[in-house]
């Protein structure tokens, strides 16, 4: 039991626990809390109200086998009956010593503990890496250029184009009908002379 307390200790001395009933209540409203500690000779009210405390912050609740003085003395107190750590590694260090301790009564809990100590550190790593593509960005795949079609394919498209019949319609066939009353007319008149402009018929009166 003196290396979970000293551990307790150590979690204190980073400022990763909160003591007393006021503290470790607006620790686990906050979601802060991720296992509450609660000394064996505490009394009933402290743990029914310890473990109110735990439902609200979905957090574990354990009574360790240590008076409210040797918790307190480790928190440097005099007296401690519950107490929050709010650090996940710390907790899964504190849980597994419990559950080494005594495997038949801490066991599941230290199990418990481990996985959420997992997800911690899978969701720390993905925000990590997150923050990190934001410092850095990342450079989408820029793409190919477009390949230019080769001679041959030119030369054959431009005479496919040009083999595609001229579109038909109303005023195709009338610019074609004028185009070929205008080359008849030329036709006929062609090689006669201009007639001369005058009054009458042009003969001279008798």
């Amino acid at each position: 039991m003196e290396k979970i307390l000293s551990m307790i200790g150590l979690a204190h001395k980073a400022g990763r626990v909160e003591i007393g009933e006021e503290s470790v209540g607006s620790a686990a409203r906050a979601k802060k809390a991720r296992i509450i500690l609660v000394a064996g000779d505490a009394a009933a009210s402290s743990v029914r109200r310890a473990m109110g405390f735990a439902n609200t912050g979905s957090c574990l609740c354990l009574i360790v086998p240590a008076t409210k003085e040797e918790l307190g003395r480790a928190l440097g107190r005099t007296s401690c009956a519950m107490a929050a750590i709010t650090d996940i590694g710390f907790a899964d260090a504190v849980a597994k010593k419990l559950a080494a301790l005594d495997p038949e009564k801490f066991g599941s809990a230290a199990e418990r503990m481990a996985v959420k100590a997992q997800r911690a550190r899978e969701r720390k790593l993905e925000q990590l890496a997150h923050e990190k593509n934001v410092r850095t960005g990342k450079k989408r795949p820029s793409k190919p250029p477009e390949k230019a079609a080769p001679p041959e394919k030119e030369e054959r498209r431009d005479r496919e184009e040009k083999k595609k019949p001229f579109k038909s319609g109303p005023k195709a066939r009338g610019t074609a009908a004028r185009s070929r009353q205008k080359s008849q007319a030329r036709a006929r008149f062609e090689g006669s002379r201009p007639v001369k402009k005058g009054k009458g018929s042009g003969r001279k009166n008798s």
